[in-house]
């Protein structure tokens, strides 16, 4: 039987969602805990693959196993979640988990992930771990021109990471602008069928680019085009992006 689970994490402590060699990772640590209550070797398959430090507010993975939490002499699918959470560290959050077709994928099933960048412009104690603080000025209107472009656009080879093993620069990106919550918090949202290692982070800082002056609308459209990642911006922190929503 296959079964999803939902939830979240704050990333600061982890090397990203997936297994690593020498790394503690969201992944191993669900794995761990499911396998520990199951008594089973289960393996888990994530939606994406969040970067060192990149939190989630919501992920979602599934897994296989014989086990029948719907039977009265079962484990429940909520009584298992609420033994996962208390077997898992604080800062990641099981929300629900349920049954599902043997076809649905957490990864290729999805239809749209949604990220969000959050910026502030004054020093706050309070936003350092989970926002950027920018300390220029921005043309925030020149900023969602550029972003609006990003829908005109299929490949994004510009703000891939070099290197990435990937099959196709190729994304579909559905949204994207920048909010204000106040006089001196914004964050950046983007949705889009699938994201490249590193994307948002670079889309970020080539829009931060293009609203600091040191590029042009124009100078924005080339480094798409152009493909290659070392025209676009740099990447931002890891700490103030969060996966914010899947859509199935």
């Amino acid at each position: 039987m296959r079964y999803f689970v939902t939830f979240s994490y704050d990333g600061g402590r982890y090397h990203g969602w997936q297994i690593q060699p020498n790394g503690d990772s969201v992944q191993q640590r669900l794995q761990w805990a499911l396998s520990t209550l199951l008594r089973d070797d289960i393996s888990v398959t994530g939606a994406g693959r969040t970067d060192a430090g990149v939190h989630a507010r919501k992920m979602v993975a599934h897994f296989d196993t014989d086990a029948r939490f719907e039977l009265p002499d079962g484990i429940h699918c909520q009584q298992l979640a609420y033994k996962l959470n208390r077997l898992l560290p604080q800062d990641i959050a099981v929300s629900g988990i349920e049954p599902v077709s043997s076809d649905m994928h957490a990864r290729f099933s999805a239809v749209s992930r949604m990220y969000r960048y959050y910026i502030h412009t004054t020093k706050n104690p309070f936003l350092r771990t989970y926002s950027c603080e920018i300390h220029y000025p921005l043309d925030f209107s020149a900023m969602n021109e550029a972003a609006a472009l990003l829908l005109s656009y299929e490949d994004f080879g510009a703000f891939c990471k070099s290197g990435a093993d990937v099959k196709t620069t190729l994304c579909r990106v559905m949204s994207a602008g920048w909010h204000q919550t106040s006089p001196t918090t914004w964050y950046f949202e983007i949705r889009a069928n699938r994201f490249l290692r590193n994307m948002v982070r670079a889309v970020v800082g080539t829009l931060i680019d293009v609203g600091r002056g040191r590029l042009s609308l124009d100078e924005y459209r080339s480094v798409i085009e152009g493909k290659r990642r070392s025209e676009a911006g740099e990447s931002m922190p890891a700490h103030a992006l969060f996966l914010e929503d899947i859509v199935y």
